[in-house]
């Protein structure tokens, strides 16, 4: 038996990058997927990763930030899965610049996405795990939540309150037996990072005590680590995949 034999896990922000991975692990691990994005387009080629490894797999159309589009999306996984055992928050944005340049609606923007819209993928999707009695929840949070970042205040606040919002619900669901554990990565490399001046890679692999950048792969193991009855009794901690940045 894979750790995540015929469990179904509904991932957010798959299209691309960390969440396609988390995906494609999840799969490899047994699990059956309903991948979501803003537009249903983007999730083919995660789709088709997943399909490659004999799982099923369905995609749809989910703004995180807007209620009734989370409802609607959830409603249709629970409909077309019969249940849901998994849930990953990892869709997030960035819209980075000092706190004196910052717009309210780039704040607005960022914690919409980042941390509202785990709130409300997570209500929706828990209404179902708590009448199972079973679930495992993980949110992609980052070590700037712990360690804060000049220039990302919007962000690093998105993420410290995702990181507030882990602990909260794993106390409120744990009598359910509904986990709630979260992921923070550190410098990994993705087509984000990649694109960063090689003065601003050299400085943060300078903060990184193995000298490397992370791959979008060593996250999704550590979900699925957490997402799997092998973490059983990990309940409300932040796990931090990021080469020894912060601890």
């Amino acid at each position: 038996m894979k750790p995540l034999e015929n469990k179904i896990a509904l991932v957010t922000g798959a299209a691309r990058g960390i969440g396609q991975a988390i995906a494609v692990q999840l799969a490899s691990d047994g699990a059956d997927l309903a991948l979501c994005d803003v537009k249903i387009e983007w999730l083919d080629d995660t789709a088709a990763k997943v399909k490659a490894l004999g799982r099923r797999v369905e995609t749809y159309a989910m703004n995180v930030a807007d209620a009734a589009a989370v409802g609607e999306a959830v409603a249709k996984v629970a409909a077309d899965f019969g249940r849901i055992d998994v849930l990953v928050n990892n869709a997030g944005i960035t819209r980075d610049t000092l706190l004196i340049r910052m717009s309210e609606e780039d704040w607005d923007a960022v914690l919409d996405i980042n941390l509202k819209g785990a709130f409300l993928v997570t209500k929706a999707v828990v209404k179902h795990m708590m009448k199972q009695r079973a679930g495992a929840i993980v949110n992609i949070a980052s070590v700037v939540g712990i360690m804060g970042n000049a220039g990302q205040a919007n962000y690093t606040a998105s993420k410290a309150g995702l990181i507030a919002l882990t602990k909260t619900t794993a106390k409120e669901l744990g009598s359910r037996n509904v986990r709630v554990n979260a992921v923070a990565p550190g410098f990994i490399r993705t087509a984000m990072t990649d694109k960063l001046p090689e003065a601003a890679k050299e400085a943060m692999l300078r903060m990184v005590p193995l000298g490397r950048p992370g791959e979008p792969e060593d996250v999704a193991k550590a979900v699925a680590f957490l997402a799997s009855d092998n973490a059983a009794y990990v309940n409300g901690q932040t796990l931090a995949v990021c080469g020894g940045m912060v601890w």
